[in-house]
C-alpha cells in the first residue's frame, strides 16, 4: 500500500496583525505538512497563535490581519493570495472547520434544514429534495436522534453539545478532504466531550478525511491524534508522534503543559504550573520566546534556537529535555 500523499503543505507561514501598539506576530514562520487521512493535534495555550492558523488557512483573515510570508498549499496549490471566488468554492466544500462557538456556524433565526441545504446548494447543483436527504443523512452521522424531525427546529432548541453536533454535520456535508476543528469541545462537559472525540474520529476515518485538532488541553488530543505540533508564541517549538511528544518532551513548554495535567500527574504530587505569561505578540524578546519562564534557559536562549530531530520528533531549543520526562516542570 502506498504511503499517504502531501495533503496540506505550509511553509514559512507568517501572520501579522498591525495596530497601533506595534506589529502583533501572531504566526511567526511556522511550516508543517498534513498528509491524506492524517488525525493531527495543533497544541498550545490560548494566544500561541492556533486558531488563526486555521483561519490562515482558510482565508479567513479579517484587517488589519494578513498573510505576510510564506505558502499554504492544498493538494499542491498554494491558497495565498488566491482570488475571493476561487476561496469560497474551496471553502466549506474541500477544506472544512468546526468553530468552537457553534454560533459562528448557525443563523439564529434560520431552521437547522434551511441551513444545510443552503450549505449544500453553495456547492453543489442538486434538487432541493436531495439537499434535504444530505442534511437529514448528515445529522444522522453525528448521532442527532429523529434527524427528520429536527431539520425543522432552530439553533436554540437544540442544546450546546447538540448544537456542536450539527456544526460537526455541516462541516461533513461535503465529505471534505481536510477538517480544522477549533477547539469545538471546550465549553461541552466532559462526558459530552468524549462523545463527540469519538464520533469526530470514526467519522474522519470512515470518509478518509484528514482533521487538524485545535487544542490547548493536550490530555484532550492525546487519545485522538497520531501526531502532535505545539505552539508557543506564534511559532511550532515541538512536533512528533503523539507517543514520543507525551512520553519524551524534547521541549520545556511542552514538558511544563504536561506537568500541569491532574490525569498526567502522580497521585499525590503537586501540579507543576508554568510560572509567569506568555509575552505579548509584540513584545516577544529575540531568540527564544518561552526563555523568561524557563529555568533552563541562558545566554545561548537570547539568539535564534537551534532546531534538532530526536527520531521522528523536531524541536525548537537551545536546551531540549532529551532524557527528561514530562513529570520535570518547566
Amino acid at each position: 500500500m502506498s504511503s499517504p500523499e502531501i495533503l496540506l503543505d505550509v511553509a514559512h507561514l507568517s501572520t501579522h496583525f498591525e495596530t497601533r501598539r506595534g506589529v502583533m506576530k501572531a504566526v511567526d514562520d511556522i511550516s508543517f505538512r498534513i498528509h491524506e487521512r492524517e488525525i493531527v493535534g495543533l497544541v498550545g495555550e490560548s494566544g500561541s497563535g492556533k486558531s488563526i492558523t486555521g483561519f490562515s488557512i482558510l482565508g479567513l483573515l479579517d484587517p488589519p490581519g494578513r498573510i505576510v510570508t510564506g505558502s499554504i498549499r492544498f493538494k499542491g496549490q498554494d491558497l495565498v493570495g488566491l482570488p475571493a471566488a476561487q476561496m469560497r468554492a474551496l471553502r466549506g466544500k474541500r477544506i472544512a472547520m468546526i468553530f468552537q462557538d457553534p454560533m459562528m456556524t448557525l443563523n439564529p433565526v434560520l431552521s437547522i434544514g434551511t441551513q444545510m441545504m443552503e450549505t449544500v446548494l453553495a456547492h453543489d447543483k442538486v434538487s432541493r429534495a436531495e439537499a434535504r436527504q444530505r442534511s437529514r443523512d448528515a445529522l444522522g452521522m453525528v448521532g442527532i436522534a429523529s434527524p427528520e424531525e429536527r431539520l425543522d427546529a432552530y439553533p436554540h432548541q437544540f442544546s450546546g453539545g447538540m448544537r456542536q453536533r450539527v456544526a460537526i454535520a455541516i462541516a461533513l456535508l461535503h465529505r471534505p478532504d481536510l477538517i480544522i476543528a477549533d477547539e469545538p469541545t471546550t465549553a461541552l462537559d466532559v462526558t459530552i466531550q468524549s462523545q463527540i472525540l469519538f464520533e469526530v474520529k470514526r467519522l474522519a476515518r470512515e470518509f478518509n478525511m484528514a482533521l487538524i485538532w485545535i487544542s490547548h488541553d493536550l490530555g484532550v488530543v492525546a487519545g485522538l491524534v497520531s501526531r502532535i505540533m505545539v505552539m508557543y508564541a506564534g511559532r511550532i517549538v515541538e512536533a512528533g508522534p503523539v507517543s514520543s511528544v507525551l512520553d519524551q518532551p524534547a521541549h520545556p513548554y511542552t514538558a511544563g503543559l504536561l506537568a500541569a495535567i491532574p490525569a498526567m500527574t502522580p497521585k499525590g504530587m503537586p501540579l507543576q504550573p508554568i510560572p509567569g505569561m506568555a509575552p505579548a505578540p509584540n513584545l516577544r524578546p529575540a531568540g527564544c520566546a518561552f526563555q523568561d519562564r524557563c529555568r533552563h534557559a541562558d545566554a545561548a536562549c537570547q539568539s535564534t534556537p537551534p532546531t534538532g530531530m530526536l527520531g521522528e520528533q523536531y524541536w525548537q531549543c537551545a536546551h531540549p529535555l532529551i532524557h527528561t520526562s514530562h513529570k520535570e516542570p518547566a
